[in-house]
């Protein structure tokens, strides 16, 4: 393509998602894991690591801090997600879809995404164009976008 890649969104999303804590801390919000501590202990995550984490979330409006105290105790935050941060579920089903198929586990996936409703099956993650056909892949074609600029 002779079009530059310097505003690519992959690029934009990545600096954002792109290190190994960062999913793994919205992991633990998306189950309703919401206190430092918490994550800390079920992400094991160090501190100073997760402290950066939650500050380039709440940064990015991805998360937002929500206020509680404990009786007795001095006031803290929980994280819980923006609507931004709950966009980003079906990237996350579409993660856990992947590797169950690809980095499969002799003992079954440790965790599965399943409808809350009364069917309670797995949710999957599909591609649809804007007519509603499900293209394969190799259907898929990027083209330059509005956004688009010429090397």
């Amino acid at each position: 393509m002779n079009w530059s890649t310097e505003n690519c969104t992959i690029s934009r999303v990545m600096e954002i998602l792109g290190d190994k804590w960062t999913f793994h801390v919205l992991r633990e919000i998306f189950v309703g894991v919401r206190r430092f501590e918490d994550i800390r202990a079920r992400a094991g995550i160090p501190r100073q690591v997760l402290t950066e984490r939650l500050a380039a979330l709440i940064e990015r409006g991805l998360i937002r801090r929500h206020p509680y105290r404990l009786p007795g105790q001095r006031e803290r935050s929980e994280y819980r997600l923006t609507e931004a941060g709950l966009d980003l579920y079906p990237v996350l089903v579409a993660m856990i879809q992947w590797g169950d198929e690809y980095l499969p586990l002799a003992a079954g996936a440790p965790i599965e995404p399943r409808h809350r409703g009364d069917c309670g099956e797995r949710v999957t993650v599909t591609m649809h164009c804007e007519s509603g056909h499900e293209p394969t892949p190799r259907e898929v074609a990027f083209r330059p976008g509005p956004g688009a600029q010429r090397r």
